[in-house]
Order: C-alpha cells, then sequence, then structure tokens
C-alpha cells in the first residue's frame, strides 16, 4: 500500500482538504502585498526645491505661488519645474519681462524639497528625501527586499524539511509580522530597510510551505486544480492592493494594513495540519496516524482508520534511516538529484527574470499607478483559467516548455514593433505577462511534484532562492538599454528560451504519485503512467 492509496480512502479531496487551504489563504493573500507594496510606498511624487524660507523678502512675498516658482525654481525643456534644482537668487526679471539674458547660478536644492501630495499623503521619498541624489536608495529598497526573501528561501527550505511544515509556517508568520510592523514604525531610512530585509526573510516561508503543506494533503488527481487554485490568491491580491494603496496612501499606515491579515493567520494556526507524508518520512508514525484520523473524521470516512493501525503507516512510506538529516547538500549527492537541481534552478531563475522582466516594460496604458496596478492583477487572472486545461491534458513539462517559449517569444516580438505603436506593444507586453505569469504557476506545481518528500521543501527552497537572485539581475538588465535600446530584451527572450529548454529535460510528473525519498528519484526508470492502484487513488 502507498501514501496515494491510504489519502483516497480518506478522500484526498474533502472538508478537510479544504479547510486547509481556506485556512492558508489569510496569510498567503500578504504575499502580493508585500512583494508589490514598493510600487506605491517607494513612489516618487512631484517635487521640487523647497522655497518657502525666501518668503523672508517683501518683494518675493506678493508674488503669486506660480511667479513663486518661475524665479525660483530652473524650467526644464518640457517646461516644468527642475526637480534637483534652484537659482542661486530669485531672477524677478523672469517675471517682468518673461526672458533671461543671462545664464544664472543654479545650485542643488538648500533647504530641502516641497512635494505634491495629491497622489500619495507621504511615502518614502518624501519622509526621507530619497529624491535627486539620494533616489538610488529609494530604488534599493526593492532590491534589499527582495535578498530578503531570497534568504528566507534557503532558511525555511531547510527548517520545513528538518522541524515540520506546520511549526516552520508559525515561525514565518511571526517573523513577517514582527517585522512588517517594525517596517511601519521605522523612525530612520536605515532601521527601515533592515525591518524590510527580515520581513522578506519571514514572508519567503509563507510562499514556499504552505504550496507544500496543501500539495502533499491532496490526491493525484486533484493536485492539478490545488496548485493553480492557490496561486489564484496571487492575483486576486494582486489587484485588491492598488484598492487598498488608494484609501491608505500614507506608507506606514499602508504597510501595517498589508501585514495585518497575519494577525489573523496565526489565530487560525492552531487548526492546521502537518504533512501526514512528512511525518511518515521523519519516523513519527503516531502523529501521522493523528492527522489522517482527523482528516478521515471531517471528510465522514471514519471506518476506514479503524482497521489502518500506526504500525502499518510505517511500511506505507520506505526510508533507509528515519533518523536522517536531509540538507542541502543532498540535492548534489546523487546523479539524479544533482541534475534536478541543475535543471530546476535554471528554469525558476528563467522564470522569475522574464516574468519581472516583462513587469518592468509593460508601458503604455497611460492611466494612473492605482488602475496600472489593477489591469496587471487583471491579466493574470485568464493565465490561471487556461493553464489548468493544459496542466491536465498535455502535462507538465509541455506547459513548462510552451510558456516560456511564447514569453521568449512575445518579448523578442516588442523589439521589432515601433515604440509609437503603444496600443501594440502593449498588447504584446501583456500577453508575455500572462504568459509569464502562466510559468509561474507551473513551475511552483511541477517543482513540487518533483522533488521527493524527505527534500521537497529543501528542493523549493533552493528553487525559490535561484528565482530571486533571477529578480534581482533584472532590475540590472534595464540598465542595459543605454549601450543598446533593444539589449535588455534580447537577454530576456534569450534566458526565457534557455529555461524552457531545460525544462524538457525534466521529467513529465502528470497522474503520477509524488516521489517519497531520494531512492524513488534516483530509479532508472520511473513510470509516467500510473498504476492501477494509483489510477483508483485518482
Amino acid at each position: 500500500m502507498k501514501f496515494e492509496n491510504v489519502l483516497a480512502e480518506v478522500n484526498g479531496f474533502g472538508r478537510f482538504q479544504i479547510r486547509t487551504i481556506l485556512l492558508l489563504v489569510i496569510p498567503r493573500m500578504t504575499l502580493p502585498f508585500h512583494f508589490l507594496l514598493n510600487n506605491f510606498i517607494a513612489a516618487v511624487p512631484s517635487h521640487h526645491c523647497d522655497i518657502s524660507p525666501l518668503d523672508d523678502g517683501d518683494l518675493f512675498r506678493n508674488l503669486s505661488e506660480l511667479e513663486k516658482l518661475v524665479v525660483s525654481i530652473p524650467a526644464q525643456q518640457d517646461g516644468s519645474s527642475h526637480s534637483c534644482q534652484m537659482f542661486a537668487e530669485p531672477q524677478y526679471h523672469l517675471v517682468w519681462n518673461g526672458t533671461n539674458s543671462t545664464d544664472p547660478l543654479k545650485i542643488p536644492c538648500t533647504n530641502g524639497w516641497w512635494y505634491d501630495n495629491t497622489t500619495f499623503k507621504s511615502t518614502l521619498a518624501s519622509q526621507w528625501d530619497l529624491v535627486c541624489d539620494k533616489k538610488s536608495m529609494n530604488r534599493a529598497t526593492a532590491t534589499i527586499f527582495f535578498m530578503g526573501v531570497m534568504l528566507g528561501a534557503a532558511i525555511f527550505g531547510y527548517l520545513s524539511d528538518r522541524f515540520g511544515r506546520k511549526r516552520t509556517l508559525l515561525v514565518s508568520y511571526i517573523a513577517t509580522t514582527t517585522f512588517g510592523f517594525a517596517s511601519a514604525f521605522s523612525y530612520n531610512f536605515p532601521m527601515f530597510v533592515a525591518m524590510r530585509f527580515l520581513t522578506g526573510v519571514g514572508i519567503s516561508g509563507i510562499s514556499i510551505v504552505s504550496i507544500v503543506l496543501c500539495v502533499e494533503w491532496v490526491d493525484i488527481k486533484h493536485r492539478t486544480y490545488v496548485g493553480v487554485l492557490m496561486s489564484l490568491d496571487w492575483s486576486f491580491s494582486t489587484v485588491v492592493l492598488p484598492a487598498l494603496a488608494y484609501f491608505v496612501n500614507d506608507w506606514r499606515s499602508l504597510t501595517a494594513t498589508v501585514t495585518a491579515p497575519l494577525l489573523a493567520a496565526m489565530i487560525t494556526w492552531r487548526w492546521l495540519p502537518e504533512s501526514a507524508r512528512w511525518l511518515i518520512s521523519t519516523g513519527k508514525v503516531d502523529r501521522a496516524h493523528f492527522y489522517l484520523h482527523q482528516c478521515a473524521t471531517v471528510n465522514h470516512r471514519e471506518d476506514f482508520m479503524a482497521d489502518l493501525k500506526p504500525e502499518v503507516l510505517s511500511k506505507v512510506i520506505l526510508v533507509e534511516d528515519e533518523n536522517r538529516k536531509y540538507s542541502y547538500v543532498d540535492l548534489v549527492k546523487t546523479p539524479r538529484m544533482r541534475r534536478l537541481a541543475l535543471l530546476t534552478g535554471i528554469v525558476w531563475f528563467g522564470v522569475a527574470c522574464t516574468y519581472y522582466g516583462i513587469s518592468l516594460n509593460v508601458t503604455g496604458f497611460g492611466v494612473n499607478i492605482y488602475l496600472t496596478q489593477f489591469i496587471y492583477g487583471v491579466t493574470e487572472v485568464p493565465a490561471k483559467a487556461f493553464i489548468v486545461f493544459f496542466l491536465n491534458k498535455i502535462g507538465r513539462r509541455l506547459t513548462q516548455v510552451g510558456t516560456l517559449l511564447l514569453t521568449g517569444l512575445c518579448i523578442f516580438c516588442n523589439i521589432f514593433i515601433p515604440q509609437d505603436q503603444v496600443a501594440a506593444r502593449t498588447t504584446v507586453g501583456a500577453l508575455g505577462k500572462m504568459l509569464a505569469e502562466a510559468a509561474f504557476t507551473t513551475v511552483f506545481l511541477y517543482t513540487t511534484e518533483l522533488y521527493p518528500t524527505v527534500m521537497r521543501q529543501n528542493g523549493l527552497g533552493y528553487s525559490s532562492f535561484m528565482a530571486r537572485i533571477g529578480v534581482s539581475v533584472s532590475p540590472l538588465m534595464m540598465i542595459l538599454e543605454e549601450t543598446w535600446i533593444h539589449l535588455p530584451n534580447t537577454i530576456f527572450s534569450a534566458v526565457a528560451f534557455i529555461a524552457g529548454l531545460s525544462a524538457s529535460f525534466l521529467p513529465e510528473t502528470r497522474n503520477i504519485r509524488l516521489p517519497e525519498t531520494i531512492e524513488d528519484v534516483e530509479q532508472k526508470r520511473r513510470r509516467s503512467i500510473p498504476t492501477s492502484d494509483e489510477k483508483s487513488a485518482s
């Protein structure tokens, strides 16, 4: 008897599994909130040098607000006021005769800046004057956050395989909540950066542990639906975020607001189950029996558990040494695991790099930041609809390869569309983003099915680590447009093609039971068609 058979007997997709998914919706909705938070809290409002100290002079005080700007702030080529310079002395002749026969001395802002708070009540830029020569510090906040996510993926991947899914989730809840609120109440920029980094470390655990916990409780037939269903919370939360940011337009309040759902998540954590697969694979058979009995009770299958003793469960998943502690080193110890780690690392890097590359390149909507972010979220929903069909019909491997190659093709095609054809560029870009989202949805489910139970969280943690490297590199690639305007798109498309090619060498996992041990992966021959037992389980 295999674990899939046991799961089928207690109902592999009943009220117990649905309850688990719903309990994880609350913490998972904070993922896009924090991942995309920088778009709002780090936005740079319109600004110019603060000229209020000049009001001391009678002549200056009698001017209108527009005239004060004209005599104090140099104009740029488009007619707008310069953001980072002011005249050393007021140029009153610009008001009187409207011409400038001389080249007056311009100096950097000496009294700080004035910010337009029409769209944002406050942002990081306006709070700590992260503009002009300090604007790079403002841009760095996103990179620092994702560096935390990258480190967290490695830490929580290891902790989850070592100490269990449930306890690791609680640690990530507490860490994200603590440092999230600390970010909101930071009294200086260095403290904010440190807290955002640690928030990234904590939230990474929610990202990678929650989906594994759900997939390990679901039967073969419903794995695809659950994997895609859990990714929908990202898309819907992406749609909700701009509305939230519109009404809560102070960066401190917004940061605290997007963190608040985790307080409810900590309360509901007690009702989450531990992974029975993980418990059996680590020799904790009695606890696995407890959770399976709980599952059977909720799903009204108590009769089966009456005959299933803990000693029977110990033979469901065979391991060489129940006391063995697995680590990232085990990813490269054996040939097939080493090959799997190499290929999934390339795929995750490519998926993340191209997804964020397109997100930075999709322009031309011509609407404000809130509506733009809303459109971005809405375009991802159709990707989830068609991806279910392809995952079930043609399998994980071909879907992963196809979405990556088509994403690269969309990026490549945009190179040849003239800049002035905004509608065409936007359409192709949005299509590419939708395909990139489909690739992201697929890779989460696919990777979870590829790695064995004893190394599943380590494998997903390593893969997520590679993805965050791709995220960090993506903005740097955009700078290359100064060398050649089409160079970033050329690189992004090449990365997508390479990732798609790498995915083609991965084994198919549709309708086969999850591997439990490294030995399962190392077997030279793996069935790609379920056995009769597995068919009955599905």
